[in-house]
């Protein structure tokens, strides 16, 4: 999975990519709208949490390059940023109905197809199908005024 903005913020969008044991691929590529680096990867990990509850999944390996959000769904990082918490608090509530849930944090090479969906989304600012709902509400809050500047982490 990958999330990423030009800009930071800037026009934004993620890639998610599942594989299951027989090797079976699924892809997907969802356009944001314009935000940042960071909310994106939040919002690749929420799709790819629906896809794979979708799916029936009770063992789950998350591939990502960002250590930031790693680190803080392993609970090693605090998330300050009143944005971030809504989405690790949305991401935690999917990973609870998931038994099995691990994190490996990968170098960017090896995320490549992730990041190439990522960008066709934001070169086409378009989405392969349409994001979920709860993603969708809290991208939507965001534009509603809640935008905070500075770091975010």
């Amino acid at each position: 999975m990958d999330g990423g903005a030009r800009g930071n913020p800037g026009p934004a969008g993620i890639g998610v990519l599942l594989e299951d044991e027989t090797g079976r691929r699924e892809a997907y590529y969802g356009y944001l709208g314009s935000t940042t680096n960071n909310v994106a990867e939040y919002a690749a990990l929420l799709v790819l949490l629906h896809r794979s509850l979708r799916r029936g999944a009770k063992q789950l390996t998350i591939h990502s390059d960002s250590e930031l959000l790693v680190r803080q769904m392993l609970g090693e990082y605090r998330v300050k940023s009143p944005r971030l918490q809504r989405f690790h608090a949305a991401a935690r509530r999917l990973m609870a109905r998931i038994p099995n849930v691990s994190f490996l944090h990968v170098p960017r090479e090896e995320n490549r197809e992730a990041d190439r969906l990522a960008n066709q989304a934001m070169d086409e600012r378009h989405s392969s199908e349409p994001l979920p709902g709860d993603v969708a509400e809290l991208l939507e809050a965001r534009a509603q005024g809640s935008l905070s500047f500075g770091g975010e982490s």
